[in-house]
């Protein structure tokens, strides 16, 4: 008797197991898969690698069969929201695995792709749907898709559904969903607001923790260097010719600044691409296989599409800009070392960015490893020395200008002023694809006023049009602290 076997999934799901060379259940599948079955709520804590997507997906699968049913048009049995669509058509590709020896349809929604096919492909009705929030609420507008029938919800990356914005939209389509039903929740961090959210969406949740929230897979190797931010390009091209056959993933904090560095890195010949929220559906696509065959070495990517890379072989993470939010680091290494094997995620930390390593550290309980150099000044602390009186008054100035600027950058980032240069890091609420967008559309009307300021020029206009820093005060003849 195999493992999977002692768990209780059907024989169908056993031949499919094996024939996808899964042996031994991970933690999270152990733990996680029992309670499914039997019908309870759960809440999974798991980093990304561990296999939730079986931890969830088999036993779902299992249920449906021994349901021995077929949906109705335009209708639903199980749905999956994820936040990303990386992420999305990753769990459709390992779900239509899992139900390869059976009469199960699996169909998966996303932004960015055409909404007349996706309609077709709902017609006739579906087992299993794997959706973006912001698309399948254009969908169920459109009534192409009804949900009063899908007896089993997953919020997959609940966390990172939350970080984009999804709260208003996640709370409409659990209202469309049937009642009562089985609602399964998974999560690699746990912020307040996740256990806000079980309470309003669960009953009596089961909660299932393999690894305690914030702390990355066993096998990851953790290194920081202390860079100056003009010399990371160097490094980071040094590091990579070190190790030309591995297939390594940077991340930057900006669309602009991955698009920036990738052609840095190719114009020195390395083989690289890179996916963010510039790009189509069909170049993120393009470029992930690209990736995934070996054919490009190197991917530098933003956050919003962290959560979709699921590919073997990532020997090497780099954090080429420290995460604003310390939970995004997680999620970033948690690309390697996936599946039990073992992988590097390198950091590099400029002066400006000592804060946001501290935030890590105390985040995940640990002291990371220093690989080179020494933490520099805060960028506060390094104004106000060495100066006169008069230095420190200027000094002052300077350092109040900062904080508008940062004012600035917030307001970019919720439909205002655009941030005071194009690398500015972006907050948990900034961070929005396409279909995140799509969702702010079905939110209400004060939401709507609040983050889409009228008569506000979006950023990324103002940034073809300019490359000046913002002003603070608007007037002519003032410069901001970024001058």
């Amino acid at each position: 008797m195999s493992q999977f076997e002692a768990l209780g999934l059907s024989h169908v799901l056993l031949k499919s197991i094996k024939a996808l060379g899964y042996e031994t259940p991970t933690p999270i599948q152990r733990e996680a898969i029992p309670h499914v079955l039997a019908g309870h709520d759960l809440m999974g804590l798991a980093q990304t690698g561990t296999g939730k997507t079986a931890a969830f997906g088999l036993p779902i699968v299992h249920k449906l069969l021994a349901e021995n049913k077929r949906p109705a048009p335009k209708t639903v049995r199980a749905l999956i929201l994820a936040p990303t669509r990386e992420l999305t058509n990753q769990i459709a590709a390992n779900m239509r695995e899992y139900v390869m020896r059976s009469p199960l349809k699996v169909t998966a929604i996303v932004g960015g792709a055409s909404i007349h096919i996706q309609k077709r492909h709902l017609a006739q009705g579906t087992d299993i749907l794997i959706a973006t929030p912001g698309r399948l609420l254009d969908l169920l507008e459109r009534k192409a898709v009804f949900l009063d029938e899908a007896r089993l919800l997953v919020l997959d990356e609940a966390d990172q559904m939350l970080d984009l914005g999804f709260i208003h939209a996640l709370r409409r389509i659990a209202k469309m969903v049937a009642s009562p039903r089985q609602t399964l929740l998974f999560s690699a961090t746990m912020p307040k607001q996740i256990e806000e959210l079980s309470r309003s969406f669960q009953h009596q949740p089961v909660r299932v923790e393999t690894n305690p929230p914030g702390r990355a897979a066993d096998k990851v190797r953790q290194s920081i260097h202390f860079v100056a931010q003009t010399e990371k390009a160097a490094l980071l091209k040094s590091c990579l010719a070190e190790r030309p056959g591995d297939l390594s993933l940077v991340f930057a904090r900006t669309k602009h600044g991955a698009e920036k560095l990738m052609k840095q890195l190719v114009a020195c010949g390395l083989p690289a691409a890179s996916i963010h929220g510039n790009k189509s559906q069909n170049q993120r696509n393009r470029a992930l296989a690209a990736f995934r065959e070996g054919d490009i070495r190197v991917l530098v990517a933003t956050d919003v599409a962290a959560r979709g890379i699921d590919i073997p072989g990532v020997s090497h993470v780099y954090n080429y800009d420290l995460p604003e939010v310390a939970e995004n680091y997680v999620h970033r290494i948690g690309r390697t070392a996936r599946a039990g094997a073992a992988g590097e995620a390198v950091a590099f930390c400029s002066p400006a960015e000592n804060h946001l390593h501290r935030n890590i550290e105390k985040l995940m309980k640990i002291t990371i490893a220093v690989a080179s150099g020494e933490p520099g000044e805060d960028e506060g602390k390094a104004r106000g020395k060495g100066r006169g009186r008069g230095q420190r008054g200027q000094a002052a100035k300077q350092g109040h200008r900062g904080s508008a600027k940062r004012r600035a950058q917030r307001d970019g980032e919720r439909g205002g002023q655009k941030p005071a240069h194009a690398g500015a890091g972006k907050s948990k609420r900034g961070r929005q694809n396409d279909d995140n967008q799509a969702a702010a559309r079905h939110e209400s009307a004060p939401q709507h006023a609040k983050n889409k300021r009228p008569g506000r020029r979006p950023a990324h206009a103002e940034a073809a049009q300019s490359s000046k820093p913002a002003n603070r005060n608007r007037r002519p003849g003032r410069s901001s602290a970024a001058a």
